[in-house]
């Protein structure tokens, strides 16, 4: 597969856009396809507003420093609305469909059916859905071995992530080339079993319900939340991995942790897994024992410490919090 090969979205919502801008950012030419039968005053008025979001969003990025106005107009040309009587040709030339509707279950397999109708033999054929599972689509595509699931996150042109799950029957060079495609648009996709919730919907839905439960519980206000996560819980995991930062203060401390709120708060959903328990009987307990869900046996400890510790100081700077120490006069 080349670098810019044609690229199709279905459904001309916020992700299908997200997707177009990200692809034509790279030099690809998008097909946004809508795939709902409409009237032409429906669809041009459709086209028109989908066109006019797409132009103010590239104008925005100009407006911080993510390109530039002169390139505005080329990387808008690149992206066509295309009506859902013209999809044939649209979805027969592109190597890579992106399906966006709804979602709903039904509606997703009509459309997946439809599209894998069209598309051209060798094109692959992606979800892009936050919540269904790609084994409940999969048998509505032809061809289910070039189908998956590429969940992106929104803004889609913005966020690196893409969580990447193929299904049973999808061939893993399948797998392979999309992640090529990502990779080449500057995305950092992760691959991931066909589980509910992938990765970050999962652990982002109990934090969140977390914080809300706190406001409930008048531990603080919503702001002081919300500053909390701000610069403390976001400013660490955005230089530390979750799991890296498990290792990074010891699998111990997470387990009584643990242990002590589950008692304080009498609520299970504090309890550690038992691969918790598992890694401390095993003494993988993070970077003092140089084995933890990572694994550091062989790397320079105090090097990677110190790599660490200089991202979150260029963070202290993005947040301008970044203090000069006081200097005792002589």
């Amino acid at each position: 597969m080349t670098a810019r090969e044609p690229i199709a979205a279905l459904g001309a919502g916020r992700m299908g856009r997200g997707i177009a801008i990200a692809f034509a950012f790279a030099g690809h030419s998008v097909a946004l396809v809508d795939f709902k039968p409409r009237d032409k005053a429906s669809f041009d008025k459709l086209a028109t507003d989908a066109s006019a979001d797409i132009r103010t969003t590239l104008d925005m990025l100009a407006r911080v420093g993510m390109l530039s106005a002169d390139s505005i107009a080329s990387i808008f040309s690149r992206i066509r609305v295309v009506a859902e009587a013209d999809a044939a040709p649209a979805l027969r030339n592109a190597a890579i469909i992106f399906e966006g509707v709804p979602e709903v279950v039904d509606l997703k397999r009509e459309a997946l059916a439809r599209a894998s109708d069209l598309a051209g033999p060798e094109a692959i054929i992606a979800s892009t859905t936050s919540t269904i599972l790609v084994d409940d689509l999969s048998s509505a595509v032809a061809q289910p071995e070039r189908f998956l699931n590429a969940h992106w996150l929104n803004p889609a042109y913005l966020v690196p992530l893409v969580e990447v799950s193929p299904g049973k029957q999808t061939d893993p060079a399948i797998t392979a080339r999309l992640k090529t495609v990502l990779e080449s648009i500057g995305k950092v996709p992760v691959v991931c079993a066909a589980s509910p919730g992938y990765i970050v919907p999962r652990i982002q839905a109990l934090a969140m319900n977390e914080a809300a439960r706190m406001v409930e519980e008048g531990v603080a206000s919503a702001d002081e939340i919300d500053k909390a996560i701000k610069y403390g819980f976001g400013f660490r995991f955005a230089v530390l991995g979750m799991l890296e930062f498990i290792d990074w203060g010891g699998g111990d401390i997470l387990h009584y942790a643990s242990r002590y709120l589950t008692k304080a708060l009498d609520s299970e959903r504090y309890a550690a897994p038992e691969i918790i328990g598992r890694n401390m009987e095993q003494g993988r307990i993070g970077l003092s024992t140089r084995q933890g869900f990572l694994d550091y046996d062989g790397m320079d400890v105090d090097a990677y410490r110190e790599a660490r510790l200089k991202a979150f100081v260029e963070l202290l700077k993005h947040f301008e919090l970044a203090r000069k120490p006081v200097v005792d006069s002589d």
